[in-house]
């Protein structure tokens, strides 16, 4: 069990029943008790390690004061459900226990509300925590940090707003893949082996033998253009697959997103440039063109689009950033 009871919470139970995101006095060192938060578990994520944490979670924050509502199934579709209701509620914050998945369900129920969103990242890529300054290995650390955000006002990022013609507008915060980097994501998904991120290293390769280019139309803030591409990713976030630092300068705050573009390859020249996305160091490649936007459409045959590690569908997309649109409890 994670154990927090190190923590002083001045205020008591006047304090919680305030619901007040931060106190007057935090300057002093005091802060307030948040009455009620939601925290949804994914069991399943990074092959069971969420059962075991996530109720840890909760105990740590029903032990500090909090009154907490624990979401809990092996079902997405289910577990959005209970999650939507819960928020519609409006708590304090919401919790998700996982990965890169959980991000988007939480980003898509609090993205352009005041309610934060905490993250205790315990799934394969974690990508979203990793840009967030987030401890990845270790579950007291990543609560420590949400228990300290919750004394001060969280911190606001940007958001990724999704449309497709005749489907529900989507958010996501990280990155979105819609090329050779969402077909490997595909099939990472589907595979049961290896544990960990190596799975999407493997799946690369496994998808290599089939790489070809693939001709996308895109409209660039306003200016249209059509390329060759065999990798399209479009990043609020740096990074994809546990690390991949796909766009590594992009911000989370600069009210950008960063539009990476490799241009066609053969397997050889894709095999010899990709352990440089590790560093960063690929985007100095002549072949690859990263474009800062504020808005884009994009489209491209035959092609389904991830978002945050889950499946949006297939293209035409129109992508835009929305500047300060989700809060989050993270370091500042």
């Amino acid at each position: 069990m994670v154990n927090f009871l190190r923590f002083e919470l001045r205020g008591g139970r006047e304090a919680a029943q305030s619901r007040a995101y931060w106190a007057d006095d935090h300057s002093r060192g005091e802060v307030a008790v948040m009455s009620n938060i939601v925290v949804a578990i994914n069991p399943t994520a990074s092959f069971g390690r969420g059962e075991v944490v996530g109720p840890a979670v909760v105990t740590s924050l029903r032990d500090l004061g909090h009154t907490v509502t624990e979401l809990t199934t092996e079902s997405y579709a289910d577990l959005l459900f209970h999650a939507r209701a819960a928020v519609a509620e409006k708590p304090d914050a919401l919790v998700v226990v996982g990965g890169d998945g959980m991000v988007g369900l939480g980003t898509n129920l609090v993205a352009g509300t005041a309610i934060p969103l905490g993250i205790i990242p315990t799934g394969t890529g974690n990508d979203v925590a990793r840009g967030l300054r987030i401890p990845l290995d270790d579950a007291d650390k990543a609560v420590e940090v949400v228990v300290d955000a919750l004394g001060r006002p969280p911190r606001a990022i940007d958001a990724v707003l999704v449309k497709r013609p005749g489907h529900d507008d989507r958010w996501f915060a990280g990155v979105l893949s819609a090329g050779f980097d969402a077909v490997v994501n595909e099939r990472a998904n589907g595979m049961s082996w290896p544990r960990g991120k190596s799975r999407y290293t493997i799946a690369l390769l496994r998808e290599l033998a089939t790489l070809k280019p693939i001709t996308y139309r895109f409209t660039l803030d306003g200016v249209a253009s059509e390329s060759p591409a065999v990798l399209v990713s479009v990043g609020n976030n740096t990074s994809i697959g546990g690390g991949m630092l796909v766009t590594p300068d992009a911000l989370l705050d600069d009210g950008l997103l960063d539009v990476l573009v490799v241009r066609p390859l053969s397997r050889l020249e894709f095999i010899r440039i990709f352990p440089r996305v590790f560093s960063g160091t690929h985007i100095t490649d002549p072949r690859v063109t990263i474009h800062r936007v504020r808005h884009l459409t994009i489209d491209a045959p035959d092609v389904i689009a991830y978002a945050d590690g889950e499946r949006v569908g297939p293209l035409p997309l129109e992508i835009q950033i929305v500047p300060a649109a989700l809060n989050v409890l993270a370091p500042l």
